[in-house]
């Protein structure tokens, strides 16, 4: 009876024993899947934005000035706009900017499979630790912000618009539960928002587009301390445009000969306005319409298309670039060109649209993969100040005239649109219509 006594206690033990590995083990593995997410809530909540608790009053009042209503509410849009102003980080790697620099601007939504291509290409372009990198993100996004985390070659500064439909669920700009869907809604039942000329009602993801592009040119240029006394020229790349080597030297250099060799040209470009042409390759400058990548322009151009917010803002298209094409270049009176070399220095690798980099099935079926031919031409600098300019008048393009897609039909995407350009300065030149 004894021994009978002893293995049942025997058998009791070993099973109080499993019992306690098992939920031991249990406990282990919940801690593992919550811990790297309550690690980037942290990281970002907390730790970034440490030291934000004691702002300058002026900075302060700035700072709760230039967040617009929309936003207010919405506590995610409270902690982008007060994260926004955090200084760039290197700085104890780069603590002094060149003071010819082009600053280079790159702005995102979540194709890190492209994103990390393009950063990959900005780590070899010669002079990248002269200057400053922001980042503008449409939207938060960890795996993005994680790729901006490993930048250790130049001193860079992320920001995040507060107003992206992506961190809107349930509010404008997101999508709201009364707003019209289908074509027809607003006569048949009483719903939120207006068509466009096409009779289709705003697609939140869509829109946004415009919307950070407009947003990012405010904050660069009028909205950051970096930033808003450099009178030189800024420079503006997309997730999925690839840099050769001598982009940055290539850059320097066009904005230098661009008021002697083309006094007329607004803009400097790293590549032709044709996204498939790698360039003539001849032995001249070139001056032709402003094209969408690697372009740059200083800041009294930025006040001239600052000038142009209304027609910007209710314009119905929802490309940025179109609109520009379209209604801002043509409202200036006179062409606008851009100056570039020969050969390009920026090319444009995705296969997927600006928004469409992820589906419900994961990454883009071209997964960011590329293989883009560098020659030993690309490492250098390769303008020559000698060179003449070679014009390209009635190129083909989107011109005046030209209505637009649509997609920017709800007024309530054209005065947020306004509201942008009055964030940082008076309502006075920019008010609607």
């Amino acid at each position: 009876m004894a021994n009978l006594w002893k293995k049942q206690k025997l058998k009791d033990t070993a099973l109080c024993r499993l019992v306690i590995l098992f939920a031991v083990t249990v406990s282990l593995v919940l801690m593992l899947v919550s811990v790297p997410r309550t690690a980037l809530n942290m990281s970002f909540t907390e730790h970034d934005l440490d030291g934000l608790d004691d702002l300058d009053k002026d900075l302060e009042v700035k700072l709760n000035a230039s967040l617009l209503s929309v936003a207010r509410s919405n506590a995610m849009s409270l902690r982008l706009h007060r994260r926004n102003h955090l200084p760039p980080r290197n700085l104890d790697l780069y603590p002094d900017l060149a003071k010819d620099r082009v600053v280079i601007v790159l702005y995102v939504h979540n194709r890190a499979q492209y994103f990390r291509v393009t950063v990959e290409s900005l780590s070899k372009v010669k002079g990248i630790s002269e200057t400053l990198l922001i980042v503008s993100h449409d939207g938060y996004f960890e795996e993005m912000n994680k790729i901006v985390d490993g930048i250790k070659f130049c001193q860079v500064k992320q920001v995040f618009s507060p107003y992206s439909p992506h961190i809107f669920r349930s509010s404008f700009p997101g999508v709201t539960s009364n707003d019209c869907k289908k074509k027809g809604d607003e006569a048949k039942m009483h719903c939120d928002g207006n068509p466009d000329q096409y009779g289709n009602h705003r697609s939140p993801k869509i829109v946004s587009l415009k919307h950070h592009w407009w947003w990012m040119m405010n904050t660069v240029w009028d909205g950051l301390e970096e930033t808003k006394e450099h009178n030189g020229h800024i420079l503006f790349i997309e997730e999925d445009h690839f840099l050769f080597p001598n982009a940055y030297r290539n850059i320097q250099t066009l904005t230098k000969l661009k008021p002697d060799k083309c006094p007329d040209c607004f803009a400097a470009n790293l590549a032709p306005c044709d996204v498939k042409s790698r360039g003539e390759g001849l032995e001249s400058l070139v001056a032709e319409r402003m094209g969408n990548i690697g372009y740059s322009f200083n800041r009294s151009v930025w006040e001239n298309i600052h000038q142009k917010a209304t027609e910007f803002c209710f314009f119905d298209d929802y490309n940025w670039d179109i609109t520009m094409w379209a209604t801002v270049f043509p409202s200036f009176g006179s062409p606008v060109y851009t100056l570039r070399g020969p050969r390009t220095s920026a090319v444009h690798f995705g296969k997927c649209g600006l928004h469409q980099g992820r589906g419900d099935d994961g990454d883009c079926i071209d997964n960011g993969v590329v293989n883009i031919d560098v020659k030993e031409t690309d490492m250098v600098m390769n303008i020559k100040e000698e060179w003449n300019v070679r014009v390209y008048k009635h190129q083909p393009g989107y011109k005046a005239g030209f209505k637009g897609w649509g997609g920017w039909g709800d007024k309530r995407d054209r005065h947020l649109c306004l509201d942008f350009a009055t964030m940082y300065r008076s309502r006075s030149s920019s008010e609607s219509p």
